[in-house]
């Protein structure tokens, strides 16, 4: 066992459950949108059983980034892995210690289950730490990943372990948005039927309007989105094909649900519940029709803000906080202290087992930064480039700032106690000219802090006082990288 990763074993180590679902947004379970729209009965209980962290945030609303983040605790920019797609990044295994690899070293069964989309070998266990399970069922592949996760859990354990379940679904969105417009996607995870009634489907959401002032490259980025050769052809979508989509997505959530109950009963059943740390949450979220979006990538609340619950029973009480979380690098922090493991590196994460605990920190973030890589296929712009746009987010206790890499205005602002909806762009209200700049100074802080080159192109004009006009407006960057879903 490592000095670093040296934990004292006293037979109190906590077992550690991580369950990831992928796409779902923070607030699509019944809990929080009521049983008319979706019936989530094992998030539910999670959410009555544990800490729900209201204001989690993805690192970066994509899955490979995140994923890359969460398991390493470092920062997208600091990995390498900022989109899905282009050159293959392979992490170094000794500067990017894997999540598997510190608990393994400390001492812990460590097993992983279901998608994977990490920059380790899959099949080099010394890289990540992992073994990896297999299903031999003949089913779906959520349903494969319940099934080799259950079993595992029928093992006999002479010692802590670490389990992974990692789920695909609601990512069928992805197939389901294709087939409504007119393709033949398979649903990897099992069908959901057909849709009902026009008046039986969930209504549209509240902000599907495009927001007023947009930043240009969120124009044409979603333009590009669009691009009906492209991977998200939803353009043509009518209302009643959006009340479509969000039907489906919350089918998919329904059915995630129950392979989920499957490993927490077999948890149960094991007599595993009352010594294991329970933590759910998701990569990243889903605008299902917010401000004419479908799919990720993009800063609006629908798809970067995440689900997480910590359930620990007898040590974490019911409840929920509105501390300001990054997903990226605070579970990785959690999880290490909650099973008495050092930190293998210096990280830039906060664990949140203050905060899970309901004990007021020494000191608690008031700000969380978040990162983007647009990258999806599409014809070429006005301006001659592939639509690929790079962006950071700030988000504070009121507010969310974002800079983008090209386009005339390139800013945005939004107040979100007044605009939960993020419909109206302040960033060229001059009433609201100081708090942009102290948005800026907070993300320019971000850059120099943690060696984020990015920033300073983003903000090459400075930190000063704007004329809040299309001329006087930060300039346009070219966008440095292309791919896909």
């Amino acid at each position: 066992m490592s000095g670093w990763a040296r934990a004292a074993d006293n037979g109190k180590r906590p077992n550690v459950v991580l369950i990831m679902t992928d796409q779902q947004s923070a607030d699509a379970m019944s809990c929080h949108m009521g049983k008319w729209l979706i019936n989530t009965p094992v998030m539910d209980r999670l959410a009555a059983d544990g800490m729900v962290l209201r204001r989690a945030y993805s690192a970066n609303p994509l899955c490979q980034p995140q994923r890359n983040s969460m398991f390493t605790g470092m920062y997208p920019h600091q990995t390498g892995v900022t989109s899905n797609v282009g050159k293959a990044v392979s992490l170094d295994t000794k500067e990017f210690v894997c999540l598997g690899t510190c608990f393994r070293d400390a001492g812990y069964e460590t097993a992983y289950s279901g998608k994977w989309h990490l920059q380790y070998d899959l099949n080099d266990s010394r890289a990540h730490g992992f073994e990896i399970l297999r299903s031999r069922i003949n089913d779906n592949l959520d349903a494969r990943t319940a099934d080799a996760a259950v079993k595992f859990l029928a093992r006999k354990h002479d010692g802590p372990f670490l389990l992974v379940a990692s789920f695909t679904n609601p990512h069928n969105i992805c197939e389901w948005a294709r087939r409504l417009a007119g393709r033949k996607d398979e649903l990897s995870c099992g069908e959901i039927g057909a849709p009902p009634a026009l008046d039986q489907l969930p209504p549209m959401p509240g902000n599907f309007a495009l927001p007023r002032n947009e930043p240009d490259g969120m124009t044409v980025m979603r333009k590009g989105y669009h691009y009906e050769g492209g991977l998200f052809p939803v353009g043509k979508f009518t209302e009643a094909d959006w009340r479509k989509q969000r039907w489906g997505y919350y089918r998919m959530i329904e059915k995630v649900d129950a392979e989920i109950g499957k490993v927490l009963e077999a948890l149960r059943h094991t007599g595993q519940t009352d010594k294991t740390l329970i933590i759910f949450t998701s990569d990243h979220g889903e605008c299902a029709g917010a401000h004419h979006f479908n799919q990720k990538t993009v800063f609006y609340e629908e798809s970067v803000r995440v689900p997480l619950i910590v359930v620990w029973k007898g040590r974490v009480a019911a409840g929920t906080s509105d501390k300001l979380v990054n997903t990226g690098i605070d579970v990785f922090p959690t999880l290490l202290e909650a099973a008495g493991i050092g930190l293998p590196r210096k990280l830039p994460g906060q664990s949140l087992l203050p905060l899970a605990l309901n004990r007021s920190p020494a000191a608690w973030r008031d700000h969380v930064v978040v990162q983007n890589n647009m990258t999806q296929t599409g014809p070429v712009d006005e301006l001659g480039f592939a639509p690929t746009m790079e962006g950071r987010m700030v988000r504070t206790e009121r507010h969310k700032y974002c800079v983008y890499s090209r386009g005339v205005r390139r800013e945005s602002l939004v107040d979100l106690d007044a605009d939960p909806g993020e419909t109206n762009d302040l960033a060229g209200d001059g009433g609201y000219r100081e708090v942009l700049l102290a948005h800026r100074r907070l993300l320019a802080q971000f850059g120099q802090t943690h060696k984020d080159p990015l920033v300073a192109e983003l903000l090459a004009d400075d930190i000063k006082p704007m004329s809040f006009t299309a001329a006087d407006g930060l300039k346009a960057k070219k966008p440095r990288t292309a791919g896909g879903e």
